[in-house]
Parts: C-alpha cells; sequence; structure tokens
C-alpha cells in the first residue's frame, strides 16, 4: 500500500506540472500553487480508490489523508508568514524604518509565531492517524505527506534557480525591465522554497514519530518485556532533557561553521585586493581559491553535527538504558520541530521583507529601511538555509540510528 500511495503521488504530481507548463498567467505563484493543489487532489482520488482495492477498507486511506492535508497547511502557512505580500513580512519590513535591531525582534517574533499551525497540523494528523489505523496509520500519514513531493521538491528547487536568474541578471547589467522581472521570481522563490522546507519539516516530524512507535516495538520484542516511557521513571526524563537539548547544540554548530566559513571568505576577498591590486590593474580575481574555501569549509565543518547526531543516541542508550534513550527521541522531535520551524520561516520571512523594500515600498533601495533589511536578511540566510533544513536530518537521523544500534545498546546497557 505504500508503494501503491507513492505511486500514484508520482503520477498525480507528474499531472500538475502540466498545469505550470501551460500557464500564461503572470503570477507565477499563483500558477504554482495551482499545481500543488491539483496534485493533492488527485493523489487522494487516487489512494482511495488504490486503498479500497487492495486492503478492503478506507481507514488506511484516512490515515493518509490526514499526512497530506497536513502537508498542505503547512505550506499555506509557510506562504503567509513568509510571502512578502503577506502582513507578517510587511511588518518587518516596517519596522526597518528604526533599525536593524527592530528588524532582527520583528522577525524573531514572525518566526516564533510561525510555529502553531505546523505544530496543531502535525498533531492533529498523527491523532486521526492513530486512530484510523493505529501505528500504522501514523506511518502512512507520513507517506501522505511525502506522496506529493514531486511538486513540493520542484517548487523548492524553483528558489535557488530564480535567485542565481536574479543574481546573473544583476551582474551583467541587464535592461531594468529584465532586472524587475527577475526580482519578482525571486520573490516568489524564497515562499516555495519555505513553503518545500515547511513539507519536509513535517514529514521529518511524522516519520520520526513513526520511528519511536517501531523503536518501542523493536525493543519490547528483543527484550520480552514493555517499554514504558513514562514520566515518573527519571531516566526517561533525564533522556528528555539531553534530547531537548540536542538541536539546538546542533543548530549552534552549523550557524557557528556558517560564520567562520564567512570570515575566511572575507578574509581571502580582502587579501585578493590588497595583494593584487584589483581596484588599481586589469587583473582578473582567483575565484577558483574562494571556491575552495567555501567547499573545504562546508565538508570540514559538518563533522562534528554529524558525529553529534550519530554518536549521542548510542551513548544515551549505553549509559541511560532504552528507556533514556526513548526519552532522547522524544525530546529531539519535540524542539528539533519547533526549531526548524522557526529558523526555516523566520529566515524566509526576513529575506522577503528585504525584497519588499527593493520593491519600491519604504524608501526602496539605498534608503535606511533597506539598509537594516539587509542585516535582518544575511542573518536569516544561514537560518533558512542551513541550520533549519539540517534538523530535519538529526531527528530522523537519530531515531534511524536508534533503531539500527538497538541489538548493541542492549547489550552493553
Amino acid at each position: 500500500l505504500p508503494l501503491g500511495i507513492a505511486s500514484m503521488g508520482i503520477i498525480a504530481s507528474l499531472i500538475g506540472t502540466f498545469l505550470v507548463l501551460g500557464g500564461k498567467s503572470g503570477n507565477v505563484y499563483q500558477v504554482l500553487r495551482n499545481s500543488l493543489f491539483l496534485a493533492t487532489i488527485l493523489t487522494a482520488i487516487f489512494a482511495g480508490v488504490i486503498t479500497w482495492y487492495t486492503v478492503g477498507t478506507l481507514d488506511p486511506f484516512y490515515a493518509m489523508l490526514s499526512g497530506l492535508v497536513a502537508g498542505l497547511i503547512i505550506g499555506l502557512s509557510t506562504e503567509y508568514f513568509t510571502s512578502e505580500k503577506r502582513k507578517p513580512a510587511q511588518g518587518i519590513a516596517e519596522s526597518a524604518k528604526t533599525g536593524p535591531a527592530t528588524v532582527i525582534i520583528q522577525g524573531m517574533v514572525t518566526g516564533m509565531m510561525s510555529t502553531i499551525i505546523p505544530i496543531i497540523a502535525v498533531v492533529g494528523a498523527m491523532l486521526l492517524a492513530y486512530f484510523f489505523a493505529d501505528f500504522y496509520g501514523v506511518a502512512i500519514s507520513a507517506v501522505g505527506m511525502l506522496s506529493i513531493l514531486g511538486v513540493s521538491l520542484a517548487t523548492d528547487c524553483y528558489g535557488p534557480v530564480a535567485d542565481n536568474a536574479q543574481g546573473i541578471a544583476e551582474m551583467a547589467g541587464m535592461g531594468k525591465e529584465v532586472r524587475e522581472r527577475t526580482e519578482q521570481l525571486d520573490a516568489v522563490g524564497n515562499t516555495t522554497a519555505a513553503m518545500g522546507k515547511g513539507f519536509a519539516i513535517g514529514s521529518a516530524a511524522i516519520t520520526a514519530l513513526a520511528l519511536i512507535f517501531t523503536y518501542i516495538k523493536a525493543a519490547e520484542a528483543l527484550t520480552g518485556q514493555p517499554l514504558e516511557l513514562t514520566l515518573g521513571d527519571p531516566y526517561v526524563v533525564s533522556g528528555i532533557f539531553i534530547g531537548a537539548m540536542l538541536p539546538f547544540v546542533f543548530t549552534a554548530l552549523t550557524l557557528g561553521a556558517v560564520g567562520r566559513a564567512a570570515y575566511a571568505m572575507v578574509e581571502e576577498v580582502r587579501y585578493q585586493f590588497r595583494e593584487f591590486k584589483l581596484l588599481e590593474t586589469n587583473r582578473k580575481p582567483d575565484y577558483a581559491r574562494c571556491v575552495k574555501i567555501s567547499t573545504n569549509r562546508a565538508l570540514k565543518e559538518m563533522i562534528l553535527p554529524s558525529l553529534l547526531a550519530v554518536i549521542s543516541p548510542i551513548l544515551v542508550g549505553i549509559i541511560l538504558k532504552p528507556k533514556g534513550l526513548g526519552g532522547l527521541l522524544i525530546g529531539s522531535i519535540a524542539t528539533g520541530f519547533l526549531l526548524a520551524v522557526y529558523l526555516a520561516n523566520a529566515g524566509g520571512a526576513w529575506d522577503n521583507a528585504k525584497k519588499y523594500i527593493e520593491a519600491g515600498n519604504l524608501g526602496g533601495k539605498g534608503s535606511d529601511a533597506h539598509k537594516a533589511a539587509v542585516i535582518g536578511d544575511t542573518v536569516g540566510d544561514p537560518c533558512k538555509d542551513t541550520s533549519g533544513p539540517s534538523l530535519n536530518i538529526l531527528i530522523k537521523l537519530m531515531s534511524i540510528v536508534s533503531l539500527v544500534f538497538l541489538p548493541v545498546i542492549l547489550i552493553f546497557s
């Protein structure tokens, strides 16, 4: 059944893409959103038919539908909080009139408020899925959310493409009309990229929940005893606290990595301007050295966060036993999901607040408000492009590591 639902989702996504290819509307975002709606509706219809013919009951379909609808709600919520046409991003732009400090504060407020709807959507999907099909329903709910991955991933990939097109148009000194169009496409791309991240974050949370249930069942099967994760057990509570801490440590490591890489890049650029005398001569800068710095830093700086995700569950499982490890997984999902939504949406809102001002509002480019918004955008980029999306990997990877290494943990604990 899960493979059948995924297959129907692929077919529905392919049909949805024709709506984009055939669209002649000037509203790019509306075309992309209509494609998402069409793929969602078709997936629901196809999945209902295949569930009825393979299982003989629609209970798993209702579980799948809960995940599908939850994903759509998360996407629309992300669009509201990050789009430059909505009040949250415009509110950040308004706050830029009083300086960068208020931009940062208002962006943090927007990111925190944006966690409400995704949490309610995921909780509702999980409860409905469990009601209709028990633990299996929770797993099917995650499949439902990921079934329209073709469209959601395409809208996510659209963002970087539009961003680079806008950068090329600006660096090439193209006409005003071309730059205005690419800037509009870039602003839409920021929102669609945020929506794609919202889908990924929500699906990661539900997938991790399904893996926790699998972990509990596997522990019970291996030990022959029930694994009860009660708050009256100090091992469980200790694991919850440690798990709640890990996403913050992981975020600190990834944000710090961006800061260190940026510092190295700036130092290299300054060195080339100083030593190569780029302003006085016609000598071209050494781009390869800058590329080498960024790629080397990207690889080296990810070693410690990766080890954190792999080693932490094993150590906690050995020291605090399987109960403590179960608590760690619960705590990491709770804070990791919230932190991922907060960082992704705050970063997207900061970015589009800058785009809103660059469109000619509040003084336009070069104004004091624009300078303050640029600082907010600079802070938001590592949040939405580095730390936010990588938290999805953290919570899923820790759940998978816990499940895979459970026999080893049971031996040593």
